[in-house]
This record gives C-alpha cells, structure tokens and sequence, in this order.
C-alpha cells in the first residue's frame, strides 16, 4: 500500500484567545497527488482557556456514528487511549459534527490540507474553525480545536475501520499533533470524505475538540503513551514544523501533560527496549520550542529516530509542573503501524 498523507492541527477560539502556531506535515508514500500543509495554529494557551458553554442538546450519550464506519473507528480510538490514560472520554456533539463533517468536504473537495477555508471555493463553510463550528450552530464563546488529515490514495482498498484508525495515527505519531489525547476538552466532531484516484479511494479527515476544563487533572501531571498503552505508531515520517533535532522519521512521541494554567518543563527522559541500550529523548516543552508551537502546559519527550514495531519500551521521564518535581516511569508497546 503506497499513500501520502498530511495533517494538520490548528485552533479556532471562538471566543478571544491566544493560540500558538504549527503547521500539519505528510508523511508515508507519495504515490497520490500531494497535499501540501499550510500554517496552522497548536491548542489555546494556557491563560485562555475560554468559557465552558456547551451546545449539550447535540451531546449524545451513545456514539451515533455508523456502525464499521470511519468515524466510529477513529472516535473510538482517540477514545479509548484518553481514558485509558486518565485523560477523560469525549462526547460526541452532532452539532461540531455537522461542521467537522463539512470541513473534511472541503478538504477532498479541494485537494488540500489546511485548517483555514477560503470563500468562493467548493464546500467553504467558514474561515476558521471557530467560524464553521458556529454557522453550523455551536455556541459562541467556546474554544474549539481542530485537526485535518489526509489519507491520500492507497492502493488497496482498506475497511472503513482500518481508515478511521489510520487517521487517528497521523496525529498520534506527531510531536505536535499528539496534543489530540491530552487536551482538557470534553466533545469532539469528526467528518470523514471520501473520493477515488485512479480507481483508488481517496480518504479526508477532521475532528474538533470543544468545551475546554481548565482543571481536568486531579493527578496531573498526566502522560501520554502511558502505563500499558499498546499499538500506538513506531515511527512518524514527516510532520511540519519538523521537530527539532530529527533528520528523517523518529519514534513515538511521549505526551506530558498538565492542566491548562499548569507551566510543563521537562528536565530528562530515557526510552529503553528489550535489547537496549537507553535513548536519551529530545526534551521539548514551551521553554525551549524554537518552533514556537507547544503550549506551556504540555511538554513533549521523543527519540530521534524510529522505534521497532511491536516492541514493548520502558519510559523515565523528570520535570516540574508549575515549579514542582514530578518522575513518572512506564511500560507501553508500538504496532506494526506508522503515523
């Protein structure tokens, strides 16, 4: 299976807030036309986390996604690794979904990757995700978070539920893309499109994150991969802007966590595999990102080069939360899978 994919995770605050910027990236194959990532912006900083009003009546206490489709799958998955990591399950909202839903029409409809739209164009709904999310009926004054890939052209047609959780790597894999499972939001929408290349499906995703707690962590500070997590991608090709120090893809990238007014600063980390020896982790947080792009309560620890697949790791990590010490030390496995 050849592919070429992008993603990009930006941010549209409906109400007034400051963002960070970062760009999606590609990564896999280059078998289908390509779809270049443009600015986007990380999730909001920590001293706007921006009201809590939510569209309830679109909650829904069981998913509604069909089922064996995409969106199911993907739900699913972001899903599962929250919770499994303490990090709280989303809830479905029809309404971020109606607007999810069109921007990923957007994205197949105009073959690009990009979390801003542009009127006049097919399927424009909105400028931002802020835009979109209200004219398709979310209150105003909510902070909404949204992420865009592109699982473009693969040779061999795969289950719906194999697309859905591909979309989902994407973004695990990303040092700052990640941010999707440790977010303090509390609903999510998710649109999937598809279209054909060469008789070839073509797969566009989004999802959005809204309604934003400003102390969801009781524990904090939390990780993400975390004790017992499993499957989780290898190896990330590409993503922009490139991490700092990697020439090529690098492994699995290790989330921590704070809550939204919490200052992350990472101090060390080490990867260690059945066979050794120890990685010493490239250590990123809001401090010392040159690329400007991490928001000060999450910190992000990762080896510059690939991981094996299918292979269980022993993580240490140190730091502060807010000036106070904090070591957190796990266990999880990689997939035979890639972001």
């Amino acid at each position: 299976m050849n592919k070429h994919l992008n993603q990009v995770l930006t941010v549209g605050v409906i109400a007034a807030s400051v963002a960070l910027s970062a760009c999606g990236g590609g990564g896999g194959g280059s078998s289908g036309p390509a779809s270049p990532a443009t600015t986007a912006s990380a999730p909001p900083a920590a001293s706007s986390p921006g009201s809590t009003t939510t569209a309830t009546s679109a909650n829904v206490s069981t998913p509604q996604y069909a089922a064996a489709s995409a969106q199911l799958a993907l739900f699913q998955t972001v899903n599962q690794y929250r919770q499994q990591c303490g990090f709280g399950e989303l809830t479905e909202n029809t309404t971020l979904d109606t607007a999810t839903a069109n921007h990923a029409s957007y994205l197949g409809l105009n073959s690009t990757v990009t979390d801003t739209e542009t009127a006049g164009n097919p399927g424009f709904t909105g400028v931002s995700w802020a835009d979109r999310a209200v004219a398709a009926g979310y209150p105003q004054g909510v902070t909404v978070v949204g992420a865009s890939a592109a699982d473009n052209y693969t040779q061999t047609t795969l289950t719906e539920t194999l697309y859905g959780q591909e979309l989902a790597n994407e973004w695990l894999g990303g040092v700052y893309h990640i941010g999707i499972e440790i977010l303090p939001a509390t609903e999510i929408g998710i649109g999937v499109y598809q279209m054909t290349y060469q008789g070839y499906p073509e797969v566009w995703g989004a999802l959005s994150l809204g309604n934003f707690n400003a102390a969801a962590l009781s524990n904090g500070p939390l990780t993400f991969p975390c004790q017992g997590t499993t499957g989780v991608p290898y190896e990330e090709v590409s993503e922009s802007p490139t991490p700092p120090n990697t020439s090529g893809p690098w492994g699995t990238p290790i989330a921590v966590a704070g809550n939204l007014g919490d200052t992350i600063v990472l101090a060390s980390g080490t990867m260690t595999g059945p066979s050794g020896p120890v990685v010493n982790l490239q250590l990123l947080d809001s401090a010392n990102d040159a690329n400007k792009s991490l928001p000060a309560y999450e910190g992000v620890a990762y080896p510059a080069t690939p991981l094996q697949p299918n292979t269980t790791y022993t993580v240490t990590i140190t730091g502060t939360d807010n000036g106070t010490a904090f070591s957190r030390s796990f266990a999880f496995t990689t997939g035979n899978v890639e972001g």
